[in-house]
């Protein structure tokens, strides 16, 4: 599947491929001294000529840069960059099967083959920012779901039907969950936290609880910022942080993205993308609008949030999100 054309903005267009080896390894290449970025690793390719479509450029950067012939491509994602008060460039990351089997470096001053998830480091494996999400695409979920509400009043039996349509959701093969009750509910958040942290172990998927970070260090599971919370992320913030559990964050614009960058959050869930029945009457961003606030942070991972599931993957990724989080898309 194609992904739609990019909006006519005068934007650069840059295609990468992401190669890989048979032992499921993608190919790297290190930028020379002398260049923009001199010494990140990139995924290989370059600019998209005018009149070019992105599929020969893939192909003519391939035999430029590493003597390879294309054989055939796929899109995994679009990453738009901001600059000059609109997007400066959008790069374009396709799955890639090439032949010969060993690429030659032509442009580069070293190539390797590395574990998508070993790329996920920006210590060991420094990147230009535009390919970080492209990194997150292949290594992190791409589906977020968000539990549903329960009533605060609701029994025993009433959360056992909860947790069976969790196991449901996990059986279909997601790998991100988010616990989100109110603060008014922290006995049951954390009953329930209990209940389903092995459940998302059982089917390796991760666990992040929504705004207590108290509960999230304590069960040692993952924390999700509200969004009022990132401009003084609460104290245990660091405690998770330091055992190495992933954290997100809810953003609404640039300034809260900018705001979960710097805290170096794994990913934020930008929202609402379109209108949704728990907000009637009140506008979605439209993707265009996402597009542009996911711009300005080019390197964290962004999931695209309200009205939007699973259907929607291709669309939010051909404007440069992750993937795609939400409630009710996900059965």
């Amino acid at each position: 599947m194609a992904f739609p054309p990019p909006a006519a903005d005068g934007a650069l267009h840059v295609v990468a491929a992401v190669l890989e080896d048979g032992r499921g390894r993608v190919l790297v290449a290190r930028r020379p001294a002398g260049k923009a970025h001199a010494g990140l690793w990139e995924f290989p390719g370059g600019k998209v000529e005018p009149g070019e479509s992105r599929f020969d450029a893939l192909r003519r950067e391939l035999r430029e840069e590493l003597d390879l012939d294309l054989v055939a491509g796929q899109p995994l994602i679009r990453v738009p960059v901001a600059g000059g008060g609109g997007i400066a460039l959008r790069l374009e990351a396709w799955r890639a099967t090439a032949t010969p089997s060993t690429p030659i470096p032509r442009e580069h001053d070293a190539l390797a083959w590395v574990d998508a998830v070993d790329l996920l480091d920006p210590i060991r494996w420094p990147m230009p920012p535009a390919d970080r999400p492209v990194v997150a695409a292949l290594a992190a979920p791409a589906l977020a779901w968000i539990t549903p509400p329960l009533a605060a009043e609701a029994g025993l039996e009433a959360e056992a039907t909860w947790l069976v349509r969790a196991e449901s959701v996990l059986g279909a093969g997601v790998k991100r969950v988010h616990l989100r009750l109110d603060d008014a509910q922290s006995a049951q958040r954390w009953r329930l936290a209990e209940a389903l942290a092995p459940r998302c172990a059982a089917r390796g998927a991760t666990l992040l609880i929504h705004g207590d970070a108290g509960l999230a260090a304590s069960l040692g599971l993952g924390l999700h910022l509200r969004s009022a919370q990132l401009a003084a992320p609460p104290a245990a913030f660091e405690r998770v942080r330091a055992a190495g559990r992933p954290c997100t964050a809810a953003a609404h614009d640039a300034a809260d993205l900018a705001r979960a960058a710097a805290l170096g959050l794994d990913a934020a869930l930008l929202s609402p993308v379109l209108p949704t029945p728990t907000h009637p009457g009140q506008p979605g961003l439209g993707w265009a609008r996402f597009e542009a606030i996911r711009a300005t942070a080019p390197a964290l991972p962004v999931y695209a949030l309200g009205g939007v599931g699973p259907a929607d993957l291709m669309i939010a990724r051909a404007h440069g999100a992750q993937g795609v989080a939400g409630i009710r898309a996900f059965g």
